[in-house]
């Protein structure tokens, strides 16, 4: 079988990019020096990899797909680049100054292995950032009304905030804060919740094809009707009642920082 991101990662880069927000974000949070050595989980096609990079620290990126890995190798020879995943870090022991994920925890297949990886290989006190959303946020998604299916397949990947913190806590690492994140009109990587305040954005087949819940979770039927039935919406001014419904006070997604004890 093919692996997800093989397939997604052929035109990946055409709708996915490191937002120059959220690039900010992650090294406000990971707080990285020059000097250090800081490891990406999850790297894709190298996006915020190469974003910290060009920041002027040194970065690793570990992706598992090949077809991922090759494109960020393209992009940048520069990196150290290397197929693994969070449960099993080919990363000498304390070796890692920090480490950042970014929507990739929800696709590893054992989170309390991945985190004893990840503890493994970091340095006393290097700190974790992982960006993710909850459950709890995504029930507030208003893309619910319109693929509910798809939505209920995606929600039930993630993990909650407190089953992520045990299982960091099951490896020496200390949850030390959380920072949300309400999608920006300027937001420039097209993640699932990217037309939030752009529903049209949608209607781009490159744009679902870049999405892993619309590209490998939908249903082609759901996806079909659930487009009609926004489009008829936007048209008729249903869509605002719609999003009324939906307004979420925990905003859409999740910065998670912790640090090893």
């Amino acid at each position: 079988m093919i692996p997800k991101y093989d397939t997604i990662g052929i035109g990946y880069n055409t709708t996915r990019k490191a937002d120059p927000y959220l690039t900010e974000k992650i090294i406000q949070h990971l707080q990285p020096h020059t000097e250090g050595t800081y490891l990406e989980i999850g790297c894709g096609t190298g996006n915020y990899t190469i974003a910290l990079q060009e920041k002027g620290f040194h970065l690793i990126g570990i992706d598992p797909s090949v077809e991922m890995l090759s494109k960020a190798q393209e992009r940048n020879k520069d990196i150290t680049w290397q197929q693994g995943k969070a449960e099993s870090l080919e990363l000498q022991d304390n070796s890692i100054d920090g480490i950042f994920g970014f929507l990739t925890i929800h696709h590893w297949s054992d989170m309390q292995r991945g985190f004893r990886e990840i503890s493994r290989v970091l340095k006393p006190n290097g700190k974790v950032v992982l960006f993710t959303s909850t459950p709890e946020q995504m029930r507030g998604y208003w893309l619910n009304h319109y693929f509910p299916n798809m939505l209920e397949a995606s929600i039930n990947q993630m993990p909650s905030l407190g089953y992520i913190n045990e299982s960091m806590l099951y490896a020496n690492i200390a949850l030390t804060a959380t920072d949300t994140y309400a999608i920006h009109e300027e937001l420039e990587d097209n993640f699932l919740y990217c037309g939030k305040v752009k529903p049209e954005l949608y209607f781009f087949e490159e744009i679902r094809n870049g999405i892993s819940s619309f590209s490998s979770l939908a249903h082609t039927n759901e996806v079909e009707q659930g487009l009609i039935h926004l489009a008829a919406d936007i048209y008729s001014d249903t869509f605002d009642r719609v999003t009324k419904k939906y307004n979420n006070e925990n905003d859409d997604y999740l910065f998670v920082i912790a640090q090893k004890n």
